[in-house]
C-alpha cells in the first residue's frame, strides 16, 4: 500500500481497519518475529505448544503404519475459535505425497492436527509441518 496521508515530513500508512478488501501486488504474511519453531518430544501424538501466529512443527520420527492417523494438539494462545489454520508438509518425507495433514477440533487456544500415512507402507520420518493462523472475527 502506498503512503498517502501527509503528516508533515513523513507519510502515514493507510488505515485498513474496517476496509472491505485488502489487496497486495506482492505478499501478505507474517514477519520473522511472528514465527517460531517447536519439536515433538516423545511420539507423533505428543502435544506441542507454540504461541506464535505462524511457525514450524517438527514431528517425532516414531513409526506410523500405512492407512493410519497420528493426531496431536497444538496449544497456541493466538488461536481463536473462529480462525482457520493453514497447514503444509514442508519436508521430512522421503517420497512426496506419502502423507496428508489436516486440522480439526479447533477451539480457543488449541487445534487438533492429524497426519495420515497414505504411502502403502510403514514410515518412520520426522515430518516438518508449516502452519499459519488466518484470523477471522
Amino acid at each position: 500500500m502506498a503512503n498517502n496521508k501527509s503528516i508533515g515530513v513523513a507519510y502515514l500508512d493507510q488505515d485498513i481497519i474496517g476496509a472491505q478488501y485488502l489487496l497486495s501486488d506482492e505478499q501478505i504474511g507474517y514477519t520473522a518475529a511472528a514465527q517460531g519453531t517447536v519439536t515433538q518430544a516423545t511420539s507423533k501424538s505428543t502435544a506441542v505448544t507454540l504461541n506464535k501466529a505462524a511457525g514450524v512443527i517438527t514431528m517425532n520420527n516414531a513409526s506410523l503404519a500405512t492407512a493410519t492417523n497420528a493426531t496431536f494438539t497444538l496449544n497456541n494462545s493466538f488461536i481463536s475459535a473462529n480462525d482457520t489454520i493453514i497447514l503444509t508438509i514442508a519436508s521430512g518425507q522421503a517420497t512426496a505425497g506419502s502423507y496428508n495433514v489436516f486440522a480439526n477440533a479447533l477451539a480457543a487456544g488449541t487445534v487438533s492436527i492429524t497426519l495420515r500415512n497414505i504411502s502403502g507402507g510403514t514410515l518412520s520420518e520426522a515430518i516438518v509441518i508449516n502452519f499459519a493462523i488466518l484470523h477471522c472475527s
